[in-house]
């Protein structure tokens, strides 16, 4: 203790020098002062920490003196075992499962006629727009006729053949004018089939200027007007989309350190922005085979449910978990300090008739939110110093707040 007054002493010394000074100081410049300022708090601080460290040699060598000093306050935690989770925390997006971009089946044409605005709720199998078919439909009324022609032309012809074969039946006639009247015949039949198949194509050529919906949805896109050519895309941006959302998905890119802890089925926390939505508990329903070489990252997604307040392109926060454990030691991470011989907190232990602060090192592991997993140092039971452990030193005495 002679040391600790001697300590003290020097420093109320300095103290009363700079508070003294002489009358040259009084007249020194600002920037001097300054100086002589800063001189002056660096020597505070270096004795400090001297009294700290003699304190702190004291406690050891002579524990009795611990004692004359009044106790430090402090708050403590007795520590269990408990379940232990990492997340890696991802921004995605939510995108719907099924979605169709309507294109024309046969190629492009002019529209005739729309039958949906953006928005509306659409029926698989819907009109959605109607195509020029003017030369479609010239062309099938042209072939019906021709159709029509093929057939008076073959019932002539069966006649002239059932007359050739009934003559050639009782004598009259040559075999030859039988064969050929029966090749007429066939001829024929092949040439009304073949307009009849035709008119078949053609029709189902017309029927491609109806455009119908694949899926049932809602019209998240309609970007063509009467009179434009629809080619199902102008340019990049498609120009009918139609989005499913009774099956949906989040979808975020995972950076490729994480390639080996994200995999099919691990567990996924789905936050979205409206702070009063629960989060959604799901799996990892696929994770990408590639990394993207622009971004260094690979698609992971999940599946969720449906929801008539969750839409497309919504922003949703992901929380992959890539560690967990059913039985662990975990601290507050703002308790744990570290030194030149690695990590440790400080923890009361009953000493006789008093409490004290004693340093144990520790091995850590993952973090969660405010907790860190102690793998190694500590176990169940001990009474972890929450508050007040930042000015510690092993061995101090300590009254616990209850």
């Amino acid at each position: 203790m002679k040391l600790f007054v001697k300590y003290v002493t020097v420093l109320s010394l300095v103290f009363l020098t700079a508070c003294g000074g002489s009358k040259k100081e009084e007249t020194a410049t600002v920037t001097e002062k300054r100086t002589k300022l800063e001189k002056l708090k660096k020597d505070q601080l270096s004795i400090a920490d001297q009294i700290k460290a003699l304190e702190a040699d004291l406690a050891v060598q002579d524990p009795t003196s611990a004692n004359t000093g009044s106790a430090k306050l402090v708050s403590v935690m007795p520590l269990s075992v408990q379940s232990f989770a990492h997340y890696i925390d991802l921004q995605g997006k939510v995108d719907a499962d099924n979605i169709s971009y309507v294109s024309p089946r046969l190629g492009p044409g002019q529209v005739k006629a729309i039958f949906i605005k953006k928005g509306d709720h659409v029926r698989k199998g819907q009109l959605l727009l109607k195509l020029d078919d003017a030369i479609q439909r010239q062309s099938i009324t042209a072939a019906r006729q021709s159709i029509e022609t093929i057939k008076t032309q073959l019932a002539f012809a069966k006649d002239v053949y059932n007359r050739q074969n009934n003559v050639w039946k009782q004598g009259i006639g040559t075999e030859v004018q039988v064969l050929t009247a029966k090749t007429n015949v066939e001829t024929l039949e092949k040439q009304l089939r073949a307009g009849e198949e035709n008119i078949k194509t053609m029709q189902e050529q017309a029927n491609a200027a109806n455009i119908y919906s694949d899926v049932s949805g809602i019209a998240d896109e309609v970007n063509v007007r009467m009179g434009e050519m629809f080619t199902g895309f102008a340019g990049a941006v498609p120009q009918i989309k139609i989005v499913n959302t009774s099956s949906l998905k989040v979808v975020a890119q995972v950076p490729e350190n994480y390639a080996s802890k994200v995999k099919m089925g691990a567990p996924v926390l789905v936050i979205l922005p409206d702070g009063n939505s629960t989060p959604i508990k799901t799996v990892i329903s696929l994770s990408g085979q590639s990394i993207d070489p622009n971004n260094r990252s690979f698609i992971a997604e999940a599946k969720i449910p449906y929801s008539p307040q969750v839409r497309p392109n919504q922003i949703a926060q992901i929380r992959i978990q890539d560690y967990a454990i059913a039985s662990t030691l975990a601290v507050p991470v703002n308790t744990v300090q570290s030194d030149e011989n690695g990590k440790y907190v400080f923890i009361a232990a009953k000493e006789g008739d008093k409490m004290v602060a004693r340093k144990k090192s520790i091995g850590v592991g993952e973090l969660n939110g405010q907790l860190i997993e102690v793998k190694v140092g500590l176990k169940e039971g001990d009474q972890l110093i929450t508050d007040g452990y930042q000015s510690l030193y092993e061995g101090q005495v300590i009254s616990v707040v209850k």
